[in-house]
């Protein structure tokens, strides 16, 4: 009785192999591509196994743009002449100042 339980146990193993998507035929297998693209794409090879240290940054830069941002007073993009700038944005337009009126006013509010 055991040896007909083993042996219903091992047939039924047997086609284990064929269920693991990795070990049938036809499926990708690794092969090293990954590593050969990143290898391709790095400019320095080196800097793979030790990085180059960043250049100096400028925070005196990164603050004058932040309080430029901050003011409203933010620089437009150079006209490339490739294509047109355009801004776009979710927010809606901010308004115009109120620009005093030629007329004097009389005072009444109205």
């Amino acid at each position: 009785m055991s040896r007909s339980i083993a042996l219903l146990v091992l047939l039924c193993l047997v086609g284990c192999d064929r269920i693991d998507p990795y070990s049938r035929a036809g499926a990708w297998r690794p092969n090293g591509a990954n590593d050969a693209d990143l290898r391709a794409m790095v400019t320095v090879p080196s800097d793979l196994v030790l990085a180059t240290p960043a250049g100096p940054a400028d925070g005196a830069l990164s603050a004058a743009a932040l309080t430029r941002l901050r003011r409203g007073n933010v620089r437009s993009l150079p006209d490339s002449g490739l294509a047109q700038i355009v801004p776009v944005s979710s927010a809606p337009p901010a308004a115009a100042p109120a620009t005093p009126s030629a007329a004097p006013s009389s005072g009444t509010g109205q």
